[in-house]
């Protein structure tokens, strides 16, 4: 997809309805799927917020950024995210959240984004997190700088997310589940899985609907 007519297709990415959780679980694993919205709400997440970033391409495609995170002490330790994190008691909203945390991971200006969706919130059980993912854009192809949050940027075509061939299933052992087969997208060598496959999920499901 050019930048061009994904531009032109904003307006209709505004008004389409969202897939929710029937999207989004499609690419959860069991784990998660085990979660009511009663359960949910006793936990007490923390509220946090994250951004898909997309962009023009060297070549005029449309791009949508993902990372590999760092390599640290906690449950999503060298996994592949959006740009985000947890909400600040100075953060007006959670869109404000996302923005912050963007500038912060990949040094792209919270006023160059437009901000044109926001998605349904995704509940990580590992770390305790309500996620809400937020859409964006920007109209130039960005110059990221990353902090030390940040391993790797990885630039995902958004023609391959659209590909079906890019579903796929692992076996994973983690620190809290053991032996199990997740379902995954494989992108740019990268396996992606987890509450990042399931915003893409429902990300996919809303560009295939126009």
């Amino acid at each position: 997809m050019d930048f061009d007519s994904f531009l032109a297709d904003i307006y209709k990415l505004k008004e389409k309805p969202l897939g929710g959780l029937e999207s989004q679980f499609k690419m959860a694993p069991m784990l998660r799927k085990r979660f009511s919205f009663e359960d949910i709400a006793l936990q007490k997440p923390k509220d946090s917020a994250v951004l898909a970033l997309f962009y023009p391409g060297i070549d005029n495609m449309t791009n949508l950024l993902l990372m590999l995170r760092a390599s640290y002490n906690g449950v999503h330790s060298s996994q592949i995210s959006f740009p985000g994190g947890k909400r600040d008691k100075k953060d007006p909203s959670l869109q404000d959240t996302a923005l912050r945390e963007t500038e912060e991971e990949i040094g792209v200006g919270k006023n160059d984004i437009m901000i044109f969706r926001e998605m349904t919130k995704t509940y990580i059980p590992p770390s305790n997190f309500l996620v809400t993912p937020f859409l964006g854009i920007i109209n130039t192809t960005p110059s990221f700088k990353t902090n030390e949050e940040v391993e790797r940027l990885i630039e995902v075509n958004v023609k391959a997310l659209l590909d079906e061939r890019s579903i796929s299933s692992k076996n994973l052992t983690t620190s809290y589940m053991k032996n199990v087969d997740v379902p995954c997208f494989k992108l740019n060598d990268y396996t992606v899985w987890g509450a990042t496959a399931m915003m893409l999920s429902e990300i996919k499901d809303l560009l295939k609907s126009i």
